[in-house]
């Protein structure tokens, strides 16, 4: 049975810090795919929800067209909040409240760069240590001074709330989190395919 992971997007999301994951989910489907025992069998079902299914614009222009609203979406396994500029979705109670309920039923609920705010803001980051992208690790630090924010960290991993640096560091959090739920071989054939040099270490 494939893990479903469900990707948040809305207006200036940062392309990679979206796409990145989604590659890497895919990709280590059509990878595992080539080895199963059932053809039809996937590791991963990837979708994307926005606020509402109206398209949206992430940064530089690209339109995009979330699977499913807010409202009404399969429950994912992992969850992923990608960063960008998310100064308008932290005073969205509709988004932080979503984020937050929806994790509740997560195995995993991650970000990428800035998207450690909205995590942060709907109370998932207490108590716990995260970090973001470099530039906003100060901003992170003042909006939420009670948290545990790492410096110099592609990703911080607390278990059921994994967080990243910025843009390309999703691509190596998330071939962790493939490693983490199906094994060292798949990541590592996962980003072979990508011809992608993952750092491993965090």
């Amino acid at each position: 049975m494939a893990y479903s992971v469900g990707i948040f997007i809305f207006d200036n999301v940062e392309v990679l810090d979206f796409a990145g994951p989604y590659e890497v989910f895919t990709t280590a489907s059509r990878v595992f795919n080539k080895t199963a025992s059932s053809p039809e069998n996937l590791a991963f079902e990837v979708f994307t929800v926005g606020k509402t299914k109206q398209s949206i614009y992430a940064r530089a222009g690209l339109k995009l067209h979330p699977d499913y609203s807010i409202t009404s979406h399969p429950t994912p396994d992992l969850l992923l909040i990608p960063g960008g500029v998310v100064t308008k979705e932290l005073e969205d109670n509709d988004i932080i409240s979503w984020i937050k309920s929806t994790s509740s039923h997560t195995t995993i609920t991650a970000s990428i760069c800035t998207g450690a705010f909205l995590l942060a803001k709907a109370g998932l980051l207490e108590g716990k240590s995260s970090t973001t992208h470099w530039e906003d690790i100060d901003d992170l630090r003042t909006l939420f001074p009670t948290l545990h924010v790492e410096e110099n960290r592609r990703w911080v991993d607390e278990g059921s709330i994994v967080t990243s640096a910025g843009i390309s560091a999703g691509i190596d959090m998330s071939l962790h989190l493939v490693e983490r739920l199906m094994g060292q071989e798949l990541a590592i054939n996962t980003a072979k395919q990508m011809e992608f040099d993952w750092t491993q270490n965090s």
